[in-house]
């Protein structure tokens, strides 16, 4: 392919020469399982986010772990963005707490509007997703869980050094949750994830489940699971956490190219960025008009430019959520009608300018 969507192994090639001995390191220690690799990462992403950390398994369990900490109240009602990746839902739904989407503004985050109206006395979270490298409205959203008395949770998946009024996401409301999946701005060599929070009893509570129910060896105070960030992943993303600033700041430049390439293009909607918010551009999701976003796709491909659909169903349009018992049936239809015209462009430090002009020009021809 002439531009990849993503390219982890020049990634991989540019940082071998420290991979390779942080590896040997772990290996040499033996210490496969928690040890000095993880609690130094927990330590250095805590302070990279500004709330204490805790490693575990993979993002879905880090929104599953945080939920359960939360002990909301049993068949209460979380409310989520529809236009989200599925583990925002299956988290909620595998608390056994019910879903309540809503829909999408043109930032393709959570809708305040929609949300505040779909808030009720069975409400007792608010899950604020970061999606596509952008906060939600963090403001307004703290202001409606204070007015009704609702937790936040972050999903900040998708959003490693994003900020909102120069406040890192991850800070905003009771517990927060990271992925770090290998193609994230911060991504392992494998399954990989985080939970932050400033609340230290509550960030005991999960390291408690994450590790059997017990903070010690043989000793379970409550049922828990098995998700622990091992040591060779937290090897890995100590030597990627140093360089994420200056590729978000890549990430930035190649969206501003972008920006300034297909100003004005016909039958094309760019991203629009919210006041106050520091995207890191995890994707450059823009939306192709009049049915034609699969054969302009098909004409990029032809040009030899690799592409994304994130994502090719709103969650409410998924089988798993339709009619499903555990799902209040609510209108979303921002992010029903978009699911047809999103398009994810390539993105990420391993582009140059020059590439980004050669994928400008092919979608302005393929348009």
């Amino acid at each position: 392919m002439a531009v990849k969507f993503l390219d982890l192994r020049k990634q991989t090639a540019t940082l071998r020469a420290e991979i390779e001995p942080a590896i040997a390191r772990v290996l040499a220690n033996a210490a496969f399982i928690g040890g000095a690799e993880v609690e130094q990462f927990e330590r250095e992403f805590g302070a990279f986010v500004g709330a204490n950390a805790l490693g575990v398994g993979n993002g879905t369990d880090a929104l599953e772990i945080a939920i359960e900490a939360l002990n909301l109240p049993k068949d209460s009602e979380v409310l989520l963005p529809a236009n989200t990746f599925a583990a925002s839902a299956e988290a909620i739904a595998r608390n056994r707490l019910r879903l309540v989407f809503v829909d999408c503004d043109n930032t393709y985050t959570m809708s305040i509007a929609d949300l505040e109206r779909k808030i009720s006395p069975q409400t007792s979270a608010i899950m604020a997703v970061h999606l596509y490298g952008q906060s939600a409205d963090m403001h307004a959203i703290c202001a409606l869980a204070k007015q009704h008395n609702l937790q936040i949770i972050e999903d900040c998946a998708q959003a490693h050094g994003a900020s909102f009024a120069s406040q890192k996401v991850g800070t905003f409301g009771e517990i927060a949750c990271f992925s770090f999946y290998p193609g994230k701005n911060l991504g392992a060599y494998g399954d990989a994830g985080a939970i932050v929070s400033n609340n230290a009893k509550l960030l005991a509570t999960c390291r408690q489940i994450a590790h059997h129910g017990g903070l010690q060896k043989y000793e379970h105070s409550r049922i828990g699971r098995n998700s622990r960030l091992d040591s060779l992943q937290a090897a890995v993303l100590r030597v990627k956490l140093p360089r994420l600033n200056a590729w978000n700041a890549q990430r930035d430049t190649i969206a501003r190219e972008y920006m300034r390439l297909l100003a004005d293009t016909k039958g094309l909607v760019l991203p629009t960025l919210r006041q106050q918010a520091q995207c890191v551009w995890h994707l450059f999701v823009v939306r192709i008009l009049d049915g034609k976003r699969d054969i302009v796709r098909q004409r990029l491909a032809e040009a030899g430019i690799e592409t994304g659909l994130h994502y090719p169903k709103a969650l409410p349009s998924c089988a798993a959520y339709q009619n499903a018992p555990f799902v209040r049936t609510s209108a979303t239809p921002n992010a029903c009608a978009w699911e047809s015209e999103i398009l994810s462009l390539p993105m990420g430090e391993h582009l140059d300018l020059a590439q980004a002009r050669e994928v400008a020009d092919a979608l302005r021809n393929a348009l």
